[in-house]
């Protein structure tokens, strides 16, 4: 799967987006306090790498490990952070601290799915061939708490990001609404627990799930089509990030996550899903992230 170590950071990452906000708001040292002193905001990039086990394709039964590379920070003010194959950049500069913060920015992503039968085991679906590279751009909209439980560091997160396909690949959108809550357990240790789902338009359905009848002579795959939008699949995921400097804002940590989806409607019914695959499938990554 020709880019495919990009794909392993959708599960890096599942830390990444909460990990700003804990990181402004964290304490500089001790256990979590009521009442500690706020982090001098600045300048920050984190960068992680590591290896994930991710499906062969969306709906595969069979997964496979590969490379991934994430990255978060702020510049000028700006946050940013990737996810899986996205950037967001967020263009609401807010002062670090309890509270409520907004975001909104662009996206650019690329979209690396069955770009390449390698790696695909399945006979039948790597008979389908190659789905050239979707690139796309959109825009996220969200909200952020901090200090919401148990403590002034914890966030709760929601967002919302559209994405449309500008290269004619699938000509078609995503829509994911995504929501994460990540707390402190000590100045070293974050965890956190995530939700998210895709609303697909149906050129993304009938390019990733359908076979066409010259598909299906290749293949041995019934023909099938996707013929509305709709929710392609939620997903739950859940991540430990420990620092091995003693702060997680800055130095060397180590962190892991997994992450759960689940097909929905014609998605989950589509022969690569049903019939060769698997609806619910698993996602997970291990890795090390440096702060400066």
């Amino acid at each position: 799967m020709r880019n495919a170590f990009l794909l392993a950071a959708a599960t890096l990452a599942l830390a990444l987006p909460t990990v700003a906000h804990a990181q402004d708001n964290a304490p500089r040292s001790g256990p979590v306090d009521p009442n500690p002193e706020l982090a001098i905001p600045g300048d920050r990039v984190t960068i992680g790498v590591g290896a994930a086990s991710i499906p062969d394709y969306e709906g595969a039964d069979q997964n496979q490990i590969i490379p991934g590379a994430v990255a978060i920070g702020t510049l000028g003010g700006y946050d940013f952070f990737t996810r899986g194959t996205q950037l967001y950049v967020d263009l609401v500069k807010d002062p670090a601290g309890p509270g409520t913060k907004f975001e909104f920015g662009p996206i650019v992503a690329a979209r690396f799915q069955r770009n390449s039968a390698k790696g695909i085991k399945n006979d039948q679906v790597r008979a389908l061939g190659a789905i050239d590279a979707a690139y796309e751009v959109g825009a996220s909209i969200g909200i952020a708490r901090t200090g919401v439980i148990t403590s002034d560091f914890d966030t709760l997160t929601a967002r919302v990001g559209f994405v449309h396909d500008v290269s004619g690949s699938h000509g078609s959108y995503v829509v994911t609404p995504q929501i994460n809550y990540s707390t402190p357990l000590s100045y070293a240790t974050l965890v956190g627990i995530g939700a998210s789902a895709d609303y697909v338009g149906k050129g993304f359905g009938r390019t990733y799930f359908g076979v066409t009848p010259s598909g299906m002579l290749a293949s041995g795959l019934r023909s099938y089509d996707v013929r509305d939008s709709g929710f392609k699949n939620i997903d739950f995921s859940a991540f430990v990030l420990q620092s091995l400097s003693g702060d997680l804002r800055r130095g060397l940590a180590v962190g892991g996550g997994l992450l759960h989806s689940r097909l929905l409607g014609d998605y989950k019914n589509s022969p690569l899903v049903r019939d060769v695959g698997d609806k619910s499938t698993w996602y997970g990554a291990v890795g090390l992230a440096y702060t400066f």
